[in-house]
C-alpha cells in the first residue's frame, strides 16, 4: 500500500523489516526488488533479485526484476542471459515472453526481441501489455509502422495505457516502465489515438510484402542479366550465376528474419487466408535456388522459371496493395 502511494524508501523499510524475521523468504525479496525498481534503485533492487533466485532459483518475478535492474543498470550482456532463462522457463508463458521481449530490447537484441514480443502477443492478443512491448520493441528498431499500430491495438484493449506513464507502485510497474520506454521513442513514433486502431497482425502482411518486393526484385534483376551473359559466354554466366543465387539466399534471408514469428508459421497462415501471397512467398525463396540450379546444369530453363516465378510474384504484391 505504502509502494502504490508512492512512499517508496517507508515501503523498502518495512519490507526489510519482514527480511529481517524472513531472511530468505523469496517473496518478500521479490517484492522489495520491485520497491527499489519502482524507486529507480536498480542496484539495490539486483540485490534483492539475486537474494530471492537464491532462496527461489528460477522464480518468475524475481529473473524479470533481476533482468530490469541489470539492464538500468547496463550490463546489457548479464540482462540478456536472464532473458533467456526465462524464455527457457516459460515457453508458452505470455507474461514470460513480454518480460523477456522488454529486456531484450533494452539489450538492442533485435531479432529475438521481436520475436518474443510477438510470440506474447499471440499467447495473449486480448492483453495490452503484450502490445504495448511489441510497440517498444518496434520503435527501437526502428520498425515505425508497426510500433503505431501496435500501441495502437494496446490502447483500444486499455485507454488507460495513455496516461500509464505516470503510474505510481509496484502492480502496474511493468507496464509503467514500457509507456515511459516508448514516450522516449515518441519522436519517431505517432502515438496520437485513432478512433478505428488498426490491428496489429495487419503489419504481418507488410513485412511479407517486403520479403517479396526484395527477394523476387533482386532475383528476376540476377536471373535476366545471367541470361543476357548466357548468350555471350556460358562459361562466366554460370559461374556469375552460382556466385548470384549465393547473394540471393542472403537477401531473402535477411528479409525473413524480418518477418514477425517463424517464417514456416506465417506460410501457414497464409496458405490459409492468401494463397497468392502465399504463392508469391514461395516463389521469392525459389529465386535464388532455380539461378543457382542454371548454375549446376546449364541448361536456360531454370532462369526462365526463375523470371516468370518472381514476375508472379511482383504482380502478387502489386494486387494487394490495390483498394
Amino acid at each position: 500500500m505504502l509502494a502504490d502511494l508512492g512512499r517508496y524508501d517507508e515501503a523498502a523499510g518495512e519490507l526489510t523489516d519482514a527480511i529481517t524475521d524472513r531472511p530468505s523468504d523469496p517473496a518478500t525479496l521479490t517484492a522489495l526488488a520491485r520497491v527499489h525498481l519502482a524507486a529507480e534503485r536498480p542496484a539495490e533492487a539486483l540485490a534483492a533479485a539475486d537474494g530471492a533466485l537464491a532462496a527461489a532459483p528460477g522464480l518468475p518475478g524475481a529473473l524479470v526484476a533481476r533482468g530490469m535492474a541489470l539492464g538500468d543498470l547496463r550490463r546489457f550482456g548479464e540482462a540478456a542471459q536472464v532473458a533467456d532463462e526465462i524464455l527457457a522457463r516459460g515457453p508458452d508463458d505470455a507474461y514470460a515472453h513480454r518480460s523477456a521481449a522488454a529486456i531484450l530490447a533494452d539489450s538492442r537484441n533485435g531479432q529475438k526481441s521481436v520475436n518474443a514480443a510477438w510470440r506474447a502477443v499471440e499467447l495473449a492478443p486480448d492483453e495490452s501489455q503484450g502490445h504495448l512491448v511489441l510497440a517498444v520493441v518496434a520503435a527501437r528498431l526502428q520498425l515505425f509502422d508497426l510500433a503505431e499500430r501496435a500501441y495502437q491495438e494496446a490502447l483500444r484493449l486499455d485507454p488507460s495505457l495513455a496516461d500509464a506513464r505516470d503510474d505510481t507502485g509496484v502492480i502496474r510497474l511493468e507496464r509503467k516502465r514500457y509507456a515511459r520506454a516508448l514516450e522516449e521513442l515518441a519522436d519517431r513514433v505517432d502515438l496520437t489515438p485513432v478512433a478505428e486502431p488498426q490491428p496489429v497482425k495487419r503489419t504481418l502482411g507488410d513485412a511479407v510484402r517486403q520479403l517479396v518486393v526484395y527477394g523476387a526484385g533482386y532475383t528476376i534483376v540476377a536471373a535476366v542479366l545471367v541470361a543476357f551473359m548466357a548468350a555471350a559466354n556460358e562459361p562466366i554466366s554460370r559461374f556469375m550465376a552460382g556466385f548470384a543465387g549465393v547473394v540471393g539466399f542472403v537477401v531473402v534471408g535477411v528479409m525473413a528474419t524480418r518477418v514477425p514469428g517463424a517464417i514456416g508459421k506465417v506460410l501457414s497462415e497464409l496458405l490459409r487466408t492468401d494463397r497468392l501471397m502465399a504463392l508469391a512467398v514461395y516463389a521469392s525463396l525459389a529465386g535464388p535456388f532455380l539461378v543457382l540450379l542454371y548454375a549446376a546444369i546449364g541448361t536456360p530453363w531454370p532462369l526462365v522459371l526463375a523470371i516468370v516465378a518472381t514476375a508472379v510474384a511482383q504482380l502478387a504484391v502489386f494486387r494487394t496493395r490495390q483498394p
